[in-house]
């Protein structure tokens, strides 16, 4: 069998794509990425390629660049090159070149496949690859997730020669004639990877001289072993987690038969990147400590008197939203608020609706999160309220307060409390002459 009915066989085997299906190649011009669009282009797929600059190898960069160029050319292949300043990317974002140039060249990939409709990003990362990205998880910490290396697919991104060792795409790129270029950052043992490949594979190949298919197979012992977990513990996290308009609810009765098994709650809340010694925390904090928050690398979790609220890192904003005399429509987080003016006296008991009398009103109004010492005069309550208190009633939480659109008039008083109650001082009455009308709807273009 030739490698190109190898290479078909695996796309049906692991169900990468549809013939028919729009292809978006990342080529970088070694030779594991010039094989893929060789034998995509010998397959006839509908497909494009795409090739980053990342402008770190100075003239080498370029010629990488002209290659690839080249062989779009030659084939008629639609070619997309961005220049990246990865170097400057990095040292804003504190990072290093290799996470920069690898959030950069995804981020981008993404963006095109959407832009241009395609319905898949095919990357030519290979069995060795695979086998690295395994050894290098361990070396740092890892569970079975981790040791399923590199998945053929996820989402929309398919890796479509993970079933070739490198040493079988050198020898095909020498039988087939493809011309490639190497990038002699490969070479070099500074990188953890590099030194994994060069250093110490030789050593188990030593052991085992056919190193590569034995690992292979572990690694689908791994992957089977994590599937087999994930549907037990699938229905338990669909049954935990409630997914709300901010992220997601636990009910705290509802976890109490799992908390004290660490190793399971790892693993039902592993989607959510929380590590071992924070689930320890959580289980210590569990009837103590309500209010406390615990943090992953990309999510909040806050520990209340009930339940726990997860949503990500990116929700909270401090942004504000302006609504003057003439607005129609603000957005503000995932709220929306319409607005209209009127002279109809109609009390309207829907708590997503507020009328105001418009003569009270200094615009331009904001809408904004509550503010340590906000304070109002609620309506059909007695006197001034603080807001902390006010929430501390209604039972809500830190996470939902923050998520809670309080409407501020131009004086700086606050008129509502959206959906909940608004302030006695602007409440219409029979003399008022003229309504602003608000509405705030959850906004479902998010």
């Amino acid at each position: 069998m030739n490698v190109l009915e190898r290479l078909m066989g695996y796309i049906e085997k692991e169900h990468l794509m549809m013939p028919h299906e729009k292809i978006l190649l990342t080529v970088s011009g070694g030779k594991d990425s010039m094989l893929m669009a060789h034998l995509f282009t010998k397959a006839g797929f509908h497909i494009a390629i795409a090739h980053c600059n990342f402008q770190l190898r100075g003239e080498d960069s370029d010629l990488d660049e002209a290659l690839v160029r080249g062989f779009a050319k030659e084939h008629g292949i639609p070619i997309y090159v961005n220049h990246f300043e990865t170097k400057a990317y990095a040292k804003e974002r504190q990072i290093s070149i290799q996470m920069a140039a690898r959030e950069l060249r995804y981020t981008w990939f993404e963006q095109l496949r959407r832009e241009l409709q395609f319905d898949r990003i095919a990357v030519a990362q290979h069995l060795n690859d695979h086998i690295e990205t395994v050894l290098l998880n361990l070396s740092r910490g890892t569970g079975l997730q981790g040791l399923q290396g590199i998945l053929p697919l996820r989402d929309r991104i398919i890796r479509p020669l993970l079933f070739l060792k490198a040493s079988e795409i050198e020898h095909y790129v020498n039988e087939y004639g493809i011309a490639y270029r190497d990038d002699q950052s490969n070479f070099s043992t500074k990188y953890a990877r590099n030194k994994i490949r060069i250093d110490i594979i030789p050593h188990f190949k030593k052991l085992q001289p056919d190193f590569e298919a034995v690992f292979e197979q572990n690694i689908t012992h791994f992957k089977e072993s994590y599937q087999l977990l994930q549907q037990f513990v699938d229905p338990i996290r669909k049954k935990l987690f409630l997914p709300t308009a901010e992220g997601w609810l636990v009910r705290k009765e509802d976890l109490e038969e799992y908390l004290h098994n660490l190793p399971l709650l790892y693993e039902l809340f592993s989607a959510f990147n929380f590590s071992k010694t924070v689930l320890a925390d959580l289980q210590a904090a569990w009837t103590k400590e309500s209010g406390r928050v615990f943090q992953s690398d990309c999510y909040h979790m806050l520990l209340d008197r009930e339940d726990l609220f997860i949503r990500k890192k990116e929700f909270i904003s401090s942004d504000e939203a302006l609504i003057t005399s003439e607005t129609a429509t603000v957005e503000w987080k995932q709220y929306c608020f319409h607005a209209s003016i009127s002279n109809d006296l109609a009390i309207i008991r829907a708590k997503n609706v507020a009328k105001f009398d418009y003569d009270l009103l200094v615009f331009p109004l904001t809408v904004r999160s509550w503010k340590i010492g906000d304070s109002f005069y609620p309506l059909g309550m007695e006197g001034r309220k603080k807001l902390s208190d006010f929430f501390i009633n209604k039972k809500i939480s830190l996470f939902e307060k923050e998520n809670i659109p309080i409407l501020v008039n131009g004086n700086g008083d606050i008129l509502w409390v959206a959906n909940y109650r608004m302030d006695n001082r602007y409440k219409i009455t029979a003399n008022t002459k003229k309504v602003l009308t608000l509405v705030c709807d959850l906004n479902t273009h998010i």
